[in-house]
This record gives C-alpha cells, structure tokens and sequence, in this order.
C-alpha cells in the first residue's frame, strides 16, 4: 500500500495514511485515460448545429433558364450549392456525438489517473478542510501552506463553505468523491482530499 502524508489547514505534517492498492496502486493504462477524456468530451457536445441541404432551402421550383443558347451554364434549380441562398453541400444535422464505454473500463481510467498522480506527489491528503464562514482569503492561505497554485479538492459533505471560498479562484476546482471523473482530475495538477474523501473514494471505487 502507498503511504501518504496527512496535512492540516496550516500545511503542517500530522501524520500518514496508508492508500489502498486497489485505486492508488493500479496499474495504469493511457489509451483507457484517453478515451475516458474523449468520451467526456464528446457527451458535452450539444450537437445542434444544422443547415439546410437543397431540399430544404426555399424557392428553385423551377428551371431558370433554358438549357441551351443563353450564353449561361446550364442550370436546373437556384437551389443548388453554388446559387446564393442555395443549399449547403453535406449540411451538418443534429446528431448525438456520446459513444458507450464499459463501467469497467471507466473505473480502470479513473484509478490509473489516481494512481499517477499519487506516484507523481500530486495528490494531497488533509485531515480536514472546513471554515466557519466563506471567505476566498482563508482558502488562499490554506493553498499557500500546502505551496499549491493549481488543484482539484475532493470533499465531502457540509462543505458549502468550502465550495464557496473556492468558486473565485479560477485555479481552484471542487468536487464530491462520488462524482469525481478523468477530466477534471487531469485539468488540475495537484489534487487535495481530505481523510473522510480518501476513504469514500476507495469505498465507491475500490
């Protein structure tokens, strides 16, 4: 099992915490991160760009001009791509850009990020984060105690405080245990978690 060191709101070492093998020692595989990452990103599309094809467009119900003796290329409808206000040539249409990836899969994802980053020193244990009322400057100081510019904290609940010290710091994201996934893990270089987010992680995932 990994041993990791466990700090407190002051930056200070209090003690360690043994990680389990199972999600922190796995062994990890890139191209599931990397479709993890593309999955996420394709479910984001929305997907709703469309244009009209030359079936669609208005007008064009007729030929314009004769085929022959005009002196101007043969036309068959002002539909067509190349008329102004014609249709558009393979015309983009909704469409559900998601694909499915297996839950195995995406859980072998997950911990071999985990696992990189505990490798890596980039995932930070604390006893507990919380403050007695939302301030942006009290979460400034925690992050310059543990020398910490860019992190992803995973904490648990009646965290509103937190959640709300961290939402003005651009640099600074939040997310539950039970909802943490690839993407914003690897968006973040350091992620922090506190003892009771370490142990729902390994329950959910291990």
């Amino acid at each position: 099992m990994a041993k990791v060191s466990v700090y407190n709101m002051e930056g200070n070492e209090v003690g360690t915490i043994e990680l389990s093998d199972a999600v922190f020692g796995v062994e990890i595989k890139e191209n599931l991160v990397h479709q993890a990452v593309i999955k996420q990103l394709a479910d984001s599309r929305q997907g709703t760009q469309k244009a009209k094809t030359r079936g669609e467009v208005s007008g064009g119900g007729r030929k314009p001009w004769r085929q022959k003796g005009t002196g101007h290329a043969r036309q068959g409808s002002t539909r067509a791509p190349q008329w102004t206000g014609g249709g558009t040539v393979f015309a983009p249409v909704p469409r559900d850009y998601s694909f499915k990836m297996n839950r195995k899969e995406r859980q072998a994802a997950l911990k071999s990020v985990l696992t990189d980053k505990v490798q890596n020193n980039k995932f930070l244990v604390m006893d507990e984060l919380k403050f007695d009322e939302p301030k942006t400057k009290s979460m400034k100081k925690v992050l310059e105690a543990l020398k910490v510019e860019d992190a992803l904290l995973i904490i648990g609940k009646d965290s509103d405080h937190v959640v709300k010290s961290a939402r003005n710091l651009e640099e600074i994201g939040t997310t539950a245990p039970e909802c943490i996934n690839v993407f914003d893990m690897l968006k973040y270089d350091t992620i922090i978690a506190t003892k009771s987010s370490v142990a729902s992680i390994e329950e959910v995932y291990a």
